[in-house]
């Protein structure tokens, strides 16, 4: 069921009306800042839940990006010797893995948001967006401990530089909070199609977390868009992510192919997905608990 808000009269002892059916439209979107504060609630609770039985706790912020950049330094630098553009390998996996890890975080803890919930959403009304809500939100606390990382090995390299290699802030670092809303409402809506497919199709589920991994090798996380051959340079741009993760680099570090087309490209192919994946959230939120 869902509820709309009705002014008070003197004669009236309710402020609510419950109705039975709603339009596919009826988002009531407003009742998001109505209950905001159950929206930092459930921000606090993800991150207590998550590293209240960890030895480490936070720690895992660092551990599991500088584990990453360092294997895919290994691999991909010293072994396969891909091209880092001229920016320290280091730096150049670091800023990549920290804008996808924030990207894939959302997509795919928001797509099992239906059956990690289902107990929540069959006992007491609340905007079920929050919960979506509520992990764009708690995610940001983990990106921005590995933004602190990235700034910090950006530091040691500008004391200690590496010969042949060279990276400077540039003034795209304007773009950086426009690029950090892109990566949230991208991962979003992705994410409340999906559990929203999953709520019918349970064999999706195991798919999720492979299919991630297989879009970053399809983005250019480990590779430099400049390294790729002119004829797969454009399937590897039609990838929204892509754009994202070249314009942070180039905010950051100071090299990255984008141009202002592919940024509008990757802003429209967003907000069309955000826009999908709350109507289909919209549709299925009202019948899911039966389904499930």
């Amino acid at each position: 069921m869902s509820q709309n808000t009705r002014p008070h009269h003197d004669n009236e002892a309710w402020d609510l009306i419950i109705k039975g059916k709603q339009g596919i439209f009826a988002l009531h979107l407003k009742d998001l800042w109505r209950y905001r504060d159950l929206l930092f609630m459930f921000v606090k609770r993800d991150f207590v839940s998550f590293y209240k039985q960890t030895i480490l706790g936070p720690l895992w912020f660092f551990i599991q990006p500088l584990f990453t950049t360092l294997v895919f330094t290994f691999v991909f630098g010293n072994l396969a010797g891909i091209s880092a553009d001229g920016l320290p390998h280091q730096l150049f996996y670091l800023c990549g893995i920290t804008a996808w890890n924030y990207f894939a975080d959302c997509l795919t803890k928001t797509s099992t948001v239906f059956k990690d919930n289902t107990n929540i959403f069959g006992k007491v009304y609340f905007p079920r967006l929050i919960m979506p809500l509520s992990i764009v939100v708690s995610n940001l606390v983990r990106f921005g401990v590995q933004l602190l990382l990235l700034i910090a090995m950006m530091g040691y390299f500008s004391l200690y530089p590496m010969p042949n290699t060279s990276f400077q802030l540039t003034e795209g670092i304007f773009l950086f909070p426009f690029l950090v809303v892109l990566m949230a409402l991208l991962g979003l809506g992705l994410g409340l199609i999906i559990t929203a497919i999953t709520t019918k199709y349970k064999d999706l589920t195991f798919l999720v977390t492979f299919g991630v991994q297989l879009m970053m090798y399809a983005t250019s996380v480990i590779y430099p868009l400049s390294y790729i051959q002119p004829e797969y340079k454009k399937w590897i741009a039609w990838n929204p992510m892509t754009t994202i993760i070249e314009a942070f680099r180039y905010a950051f570090l100071g090299k990255g192919e984008f141009t202002t087309y592919s940024l509008m490209y990757t802003t429209g192919v967003t907000f069309v997905v955000l826009f999908l994946g709350i109507l289909i959230f919209n549709k299925t939120e009202r019948t899911f608990v039966d389904t499930i």
